[in-house]
């Protein structure tokens, strides 16, 4: 990763061009032929709580597995994560326990997710969160990926194949999309416990 391709701010660093519109297109087609399902909230049942979660989250996901075709997939995402955390972050970082997310957003339904860390109750702990950028920018309105820290709200980079990386604990949302549709993807690296 060179200098100028990279962004650090107070919650997040970013990676311009990390993927190529080639490499792009190509997690786009494997993530669009998964056939994304609209997210049910773990711990709710089909139809408890419906409003209450869509307060929180309206998102389509799908997951994609580590097989020979996404091999090279799993393979530059840990590279990115290694190059990212080895600059910036620091952290004794152990790889991926989880599949990636295939994550979509969509205009007619106004697809967000508000304020939450990326911790949870799992058998290994999230130390280092990723955002793969996969639609370009002018494609949607709204649905910007946001961080808080301090009181201070950061906006990250909105331009297609930039990774996002942030630690796990912070804060974050995507806004409400007005319009359109935006795809990302979405991984974890995981780690021994923070001492």
């Amino acid at each position: 990763m060179t200098e100028e391709n990279r962004l650090a701010m107070l919650t997040f660093t970013a990676w311009a061009d990390a993927f190529t519109p080639a490499e792009i297109d190509r997690i786009v087609a494997d993530g669009d032929s998964l056939m994304p399902e609209r997210v049910q909230l773990a711990g709710t049942a089909p139809g408890d709580h419906v409003a209450a979660a869509e307060r929180l989250r309206i998102t389509h996901t799908a997951w994609i597995d580590r097989n020979p075709d996404t091999l090279w997939l799993f393979a530059r995402m840990q590279a990115v994560a290694q190059s990212l955390n080895d600059q910036t972050y620091q952290y004794d970082l152990r790889g991926f326990s989880e599949n990636f997310q295939y994550t979509v957003y969509h205009g007619n339904e106004g697809g967000h997710y508000d304020w939450h860390v990326d911790h949870g109750p799992l058998p290994a702990p999230r130390k280092l969160s990723m955002t793969v950028q996969l639609t370009d920018p002018s494609q949607y309105q709204g649905c910007n990926l946001e961080f808080c820290a301090g009181g201070n709200v950061e906006i990250a980079p909105r331009d297609r194949g930039t990774v996002v990386a942030f630690r796990s604990y912070v804060l974050h949302r995507v806004t409400p999309i007005t319009a359109g549709v935006r795809k990302s993807l979405v991984v974890w690296t995981t780690g021994p416990k923070f001492r």
